[in-house]
């Protein structure tokens, strides 16, 4: 009998169990190998869908992150005032993702200083496409055009940007200064009394105040910027809209000491219109001395030989202390310099009448009325020319000529009124 090794058929020609599992693996491998190799074809040639998201979303994330780079070094070259490599920044951030609001606005900024103003607009507009509801976008648009002289559209966008964003002063402000361009006062201040943060903005207060000196409300607008001053104590131009309106109203004294403050400064020690508004506050506040000496160091150097306005202080100080001989040298040189003005016939009528020669004093005066008949001041010093010559009737003239001038003045009037006053005690008959 012969023994079987689990190869052969058994007696019945059947395959035994050992052979059946040999011959399974043979008929399989070759679908084994097939499975593997697709599997692995797939790991070494693609990426599923799932990897695939993850892989576009670093991507994405990376390209942001680059866009965000360019744009910071932009806006430091910006800042830093070097333009050319701020506008190349800005491109290459927006090469990379052009779908960044800021990036279109900072490239408009750039170019409005760069004075491409048409090239501005259309950045600025590219932004605007993006996010119509952005403030910024909409305050620089305004911006552009304000440089293009284009007030009402300029006040559009800066209103767009103050309904958008109605903390930030700057966009109030210039709305407001867009309507002072217009005209348009009364809605100015209007405009900004209804931001919300109109009492503790000193920009704010400080455009009240000038919009209250525009209409001569001169004591309205010394507390505009009395209050502004408060908000913000280190700002010198505020300081200086400040005692510009304390002149205004004779408040010479707080005028004087901020006056000092301003002077006391490395950087204001040279400047000659704070030294013509201290010398006009030391007038005020009796020291005529102390200011004749600053006009004449105003007129000393090569810039003050042609100075008007210090050699105008200059002669009516010297007229205070009794300096005739100055105060005429004075008036000479005004003449010289502006034939066409009326401040060295004025300076002359001032010298004459001091010096009791009413006739030149009354020529002189006519003079400066020729080159300048809207000054009130003129025809109340005529009147009292006139009053001295005996004119009582052409002084009556002259004074209300300057009540009608300046009717908020009412010294114009009481003289007028004295004058009338005279010409009616002198009518034949009147003691009857």
């Amino acid at each position: 009998m012969t023994k079987s090794n689990g190869l052969s058929p058994n007696p019945n020609g059947c395959v035994c169990p050992g052979r059946q599992q040999n011959m399974r693996s043979r008929a399989t491998a070759p679908l084994l190998l097939s499975a593997l190799s697709i599997a692995l074809t797939g790991c070494v040639g693609g990426h599923g869908k799932y990897t695939k998201e993850h892989i576009s979303l670093a991507e994405e994330r990376m390209s942001f992150m680059k866009s965000a780079t360019e744009w910071d070094l932009a806006r430091q070259a910006f800042l830093a005032g070097d333009l050319e490599k701020a506008l190349d920044k800005v491109d290459g951030s927006l090469q990379i993702n052009d779908q960044v609001v800021k990036s279109h606005v900072l490239k408009g900024r750039i170019l409005i200083e760069m004075g491409e103003l048409g090239a501005a607009i259309r950045s600025l507009q590219e932004a605007e496409a993006i996010n119509p509801q952005d403030p910024d976008t909409q305050y620089y648009l305004g911006v552009v055009f304000e440089r293009l002289n284009r007030p009402e559209d300029a006040l559009v966008h800066f209103k767009n940007a103050c309904e958008l964003d109605d903390y930030s002063a700057s966009h109030a402000v210039a709305a407001a200064e867009m309507m002072i361009d217009l005209d348009q006062l009364a809605e100015a201040r209007s405009y900004l009394l209804t931001i919300p943060m109109a009492n503790d903005n000193a920009g704010i207060r400080q455009t009240l105040g000038q919009i209250a000196l525009i209409e001569n409300d001169t004591v309205q607008a010394e507390q505009h910027f009395s209050d502004a001053r408060l908000l913000a104590p280190d700002d010198d131009q505020i300081l200086e809209q400040l005692v510009h309106a304390q002149l205004l109203n004779g408040n010479f004294r707080d005028a004087e000491r901020n006056l000092d403050k301003l002077l006391s400064q490395y950087n204001n020690k040279d400047r000659r219109d704070l030294k013509l508004m201290h010398a006009q506050a030391l007038v005020g506040t009796g020291r005529p001395v102390e200011a004749r000496t600053l006009y004449q160091d105003l007129i000393s150097g090569k810039q003050g030989q042609s100075d008007i306005e210090s050699w105008v202080g200059l002669g009516q100080t010297s007229l205070m202390v009794h300096d005739t001989r100055t105060a005429r040298r004075a008036a000479s040189r005004i003449v010289a310099l502006a034939p066409n003005s009326h401040e060295g016939f004025v300076l002359w009528a001032m010298i004459h009448h001091d010096a009791e020669d009413i006739n030149a004093a009354y020529i002189s005066i006519n003079d400066a009325i020729d080159r300048n008949n809207k000054d009130a001041e003129l025809f109340a010093f005529r009147a009292m020319i006139e009053r001295d010559l005996g004119q009582v009737d052409r002084a009556l003239a002259s004074a209300n000529r300057a009540a009608q001038l300046d009717p908020n003045n009412p010294q114009y009037a009481r003289f007028a009124s004295f004058l009338e006053q005279a010409i009616v005690a002198t009518a034949p008959g009147a003691d009857d």
